[in-house]
């Protein structure tokens, strides 16, 4: 039976002219029920502490986390990272600043959190998930209720123009209109240690297509993790472990 997934070649050793970004849910680790409860391999953390010292700290985290998970799941390691699908771009010496001016939605955003607590009550296995600026609805344990999410998420949705919808392995999450993995690879490159090297993004889902598109628009690499099509990547990975070899390899 022919294969119907295009042949993507592995991506070839770092230099030292790249620069890194790693997407981490399915791409340094694998999902789990609850997205607190994943840990980091030790070796792998290394890898990448090594990583960035050759490359002269131009590693970075690309994630829909919030950056103060990034660097609780990291610590020791303290990478520049963008958080919340890129509402959260921090650079390797400037603090922590949101893409754009934050408009008054903690009230709306509340509301929709006390809506989907009430939804998730009456869907066991539906998880809520609060990142303070964002809110995501998980059903990897209840794959049945899928349809009833995105509904759900939907009709919340269209009450407020300030947030948009990104849809992903089991999840939906309400974010920032304006944020993207894509814009936050974009305002790091644009700074040191990043300016003027070859982009090299690795993902795995819908989320990080916008870092692929990014990457490629910038002559460098994109890697996607697993077979998930369509994709804009033009290299992959098929596993979390194999993006873990890959990682040893070039520290």
């Amino acid at each position: 039976m022919a294969n119907d997934f295009p042949q993507r070649p592995t991506p070839p050793p770092l230099d030292d002219a790249c620069a890194l970004f790693l997407d981490v849910d399915g791409t340094l680790i694998e999902f789990a029920e609850d997205p607190e409860a994943v840990v980091l391999l030790p070796e792998v953390r290394e890898a990448i502490g090594r990583i960035s010292d050759r490359l002269g700290g131009a590693v970075a985290l690309i994630s829909g986390r919030p950056l103060a998970q990034l660097d609780r799941l990291f610590a020791p390691l303290h990478l520049p990272a963008a958080g919340l699908h890129g509402h959260q771009v921090r650079g390797v010496d400037a603090p922590a600043r949101s893409t754009e001016a934050d408009a008054d939605t903690s009230e709306w955003l509340h509301g929709v959190h006390q809506h989907a607590m009430k939804f998730a009550h009456g869907h066991p296995g539906v998880l809520v998930e609060d990142k303070g600026r964002s809110l995501a609805l998980h059903w990897r344990s209840a794959p049945h209720a899928a349809q009833d999410v995105r509904a759900f998420a939907e009709h919340h949705a269209d009450a407020h123009s300030g947030y948009r919808l990104q849809a992903g392995d089991h999840v939906v999450e309400f974010v920032p209109e304006g944020s993207d993995k894509g814009r936050a690879l974009h305002q790091l490159m644009q700074q040191l240690p990043f300016r003027g090297r070859v982009p090299v993004f690795l993902g795995d889902d819908l989320t990080d297509e916008f870092g692929f598109e990014a990457a490629n628009t910038l002559h460098g690499w994109s890697v996607l993790v697993g077979e998930r099509e369509p994709s804009a990547a033009v290299f992959a990975l098929p596993t979390v472990r194999d993006v873990h070899a890959w990682l040893l390899q070039n520290a």
